[in-house]
This record gives C-alpha cells, structure tokens and sequence, in this order.
C-alpha cells in the first residue's frame, strides 16, 4: 500500500498509450491507495505534467507525437522536477542510459512484475519526500521537490508548475535582475508574449505576498523576500 503524506494521497501520473495496459495499471495502482491520472499520449501527458502537481509519474517511452525522452526533457525545461519512473521495452545498456539522461530517476524493462512496480513507484516517492532542495526565501523556504513555499509562521503554500518553474529560475540566482524576454524565454518557452512573465509574477505575488518578487524600474523582476 502506498504511504500518505500530508496532503493525502500520492499523486501520480500514469503516461501509457496502450489502453488496455493503462487501465490495468490504473485500477492496480489506484487499489494500492494512489491518485492517478491517465494521460494517453505525450502531448496529454505534458499538459498534464505542467498544469496539475505530481509526487510521481510513471512514463513509457514509446509514446505517440511526443515520446517519453522528449516529453520528460520538456518537463524538466520548465522546472518541473517530479520524480519519473521510464517504463520501456528496450533494454539496453544504451537505452537505460538515454533514458536517465534524459531526466528518468528510474528505470523498468517491460514486461516487468507489478509489486516490482509498486516498489519503485514507492521509493521515487520516498527519495523525493526526504531529499527535496530547499531555497531560502528571505524568511520563509522554497521546497524544490514538493513545489512548496513554507511561510515564516509555518504554512506550507503548493505551487502550481508554471509558478514554481518562476520562483525558482528567481531564488537559484536571488540577485540577478531577469528581464520579461529573458524570463520568458527560461520559464516559459512557448509562450508568444513576455507579458506571460507579468501574469505569473502577479500570481506569485497573489499566493505568497508582494515582496516575493521585486520589480526593478527599467529593468525587470528580481527574487524579494516573503
């Protein structure tokens, strides 16, 4: 059974394009006490990836339009850092290699046994929990594996990616002063317009107070403090 934390449930995402394995690892998964989402190709998958928060996600690498190496790469472009379990059937030494150079945390060759599954789903979980970066924000802390902000007082604030990939492009350099276009093009690649930056810096400000993000007249944003 998978441990919970303190926000309930592990939340996992399951990216497979074969239905009829999909489901079955779902309902397996799903009994084994996670909450899971099914994406059934790359595209869906990296939807998902940045707009909802994950403790874990379970990818198979041959998927179809966007395959799970390039989906995993844009993923961790944008700051997310969601720990990836690569279900594949190649497995070479080779293909173990590109596959965890590509962003994988693990590795399992299909056909592959399902507790074998759940124990490796579980120790992603695990490693993430105990191991997660944290980044001093003037009094408060930024928790890299967890997308969470902690409050001086203690509250614990998620984030949701495009935020988080924000923040954290702002606090790994806090005394660089970003302009729109150079954050737009760190954080937010595909996004036509560097006004995107001034959307998300307002959320940020809405979520964790104004002083989190500080603006340089003429010049662009720079990390503040909460």
């Amino acid at each position: 059974m998978a441990q919970k934390h303190s926000r309930g449930p592990w939340r996992l995402l399951l990216v497979e394009d074969d239905r009829e394995l999909a489901g079955m690892l779902s309902d397996v998964l799903r009994g084994e006490g996670y909450a899971v989402d099914v994406a059934s190709d790359g595209q869906q998958g990296l939807h998902l990836g940045l707009s909802r928060q994950y403790d874990v996600l379970a990818v198979d690498r041959r998927l179809p339009g966007l395959d799970g190496l390039d989906l995993m790469g844009r993923l961790r472009s944008r700051g997310v850092r969601t720990p990836v379990l690569l279900m594949t059937a190649m497995g070479t030494v080779h293909d173990r290699v590109d596959g965890l150079d590509a962003g994988a945390d693990d590795y399992l060759v299909k056909p592959f046994d399902l507790d074998e599954l759940s124990a490796r789903l579980r120790a992603l979980c695990r490693r993430a929990l105990d191991a997660a970066d944290v980044l001093r924000i003037g009094s408060g802390h930024l928790y890299v594996g967890r997308r969470e902000v902690e409050l001086a007082n203690g509250e614990r604030i998620a984030l949701a990616p495009r935020e988080f990939a924000l923040l954290w492009a702002l606090a790994s350099r806090p005394e660089t002063v970003y302009t729109r276009t150079e954050l737009r093009r760190l954080v937010f690649q595909e996004a036509p317009a560097s006004s995107i930056v001034d959307t998300y810096v307002y959320y940020l400000r809405r979520k964790l107070g104004r002083r989190v993000v500080r603006t340089v007249r003429g010049l662009g944003y720079r990390l503040g403090a909460l």
